[in-house]
């Protein structure tokens, strides 16, 4: 199928009219406007996919924190907790991508729940972490350099995790699209 120019667009507008957070829904996967066309699968597997790339950019980050140390007490703690739910949501998450490329008549509603329990897991890791970080960076009132450069260093990590968990409620609500939509849906699309 060729697309006109200006379909591209609608095609990611449409695509991601299911999902809370639209513009960045729109933002993140207009690059697969082409490939995806109207096809329910192959925009669940784009915003698996993107997510996937978004949580390692965070834990790249949180590596990053805890080989440049300085976190001392809860924060470390918190630090560590982070980081493991993280590798636990990429785990999910992978899991559910090797599930998208896999779909199966014959299996399609045990695979939509299936993909539904691990990417909700994954939204509760990315949560949990978030949770871990609330009190801190209020506690920490002490105005000297350090505890200044940590707190950044917190709302930081903060504003990553949450951005990555609306990727992934985006990508939640296009795997639910897809199990509205019915298997006949991708079957038919998916050969074009």
């Amino acid at each position: 199928m060729v697309l006109a120019k200006g379909n591209k667009n609608g095609y990611v507008r449409e695509a991601c009219s299911v999902t809370r957070y639209q513009d960045l829904c729109v933002h993140s996967l207009a690059q697969f406007s082409n490939t995806a066309g109207t096809s329910p699968s192959k925009w669940a597997r784009a915003g698996v996919s993107v997510t996937i790339g978004e949580v390692k950019k965070v834990r790249a980050y949180l590596a990053q924190l805890k080989r440049n140390g300085g976190f001392i007490g809860r924060n470390r703690a918190a630090l560590s907790d982070c980081a493991e739910v993280f590798d636990d949501a990429l785990d999910e998450l992978h899991r559910s991508l090797d599930v998208l490329r896999k779909l199966s008549k014959t299996t399609f509603s045990t695979q939509m729940g299936d993909l539904n329990t691990w990417i909700s897991a994954a939204l509760t890791d990315e949560d949990t972490c978030l949770d871990g970080f609330s009190f801190q960076v209020q506690d920490n009132n002490n105005n000297n350099n350090h505890n200044n450069n940590k707190k950044k260093q917190i709302k930081l990590l903060q504003r990553r995790v949450q951005n990555v968990s609306y990727i992934t409620s985006n990508a939640l609500a296009l795997v639910n699209k897809l199990a509205t939509t019915g298997i006949e849906s991708f079957v038919d699309q998916d050969k074009s």
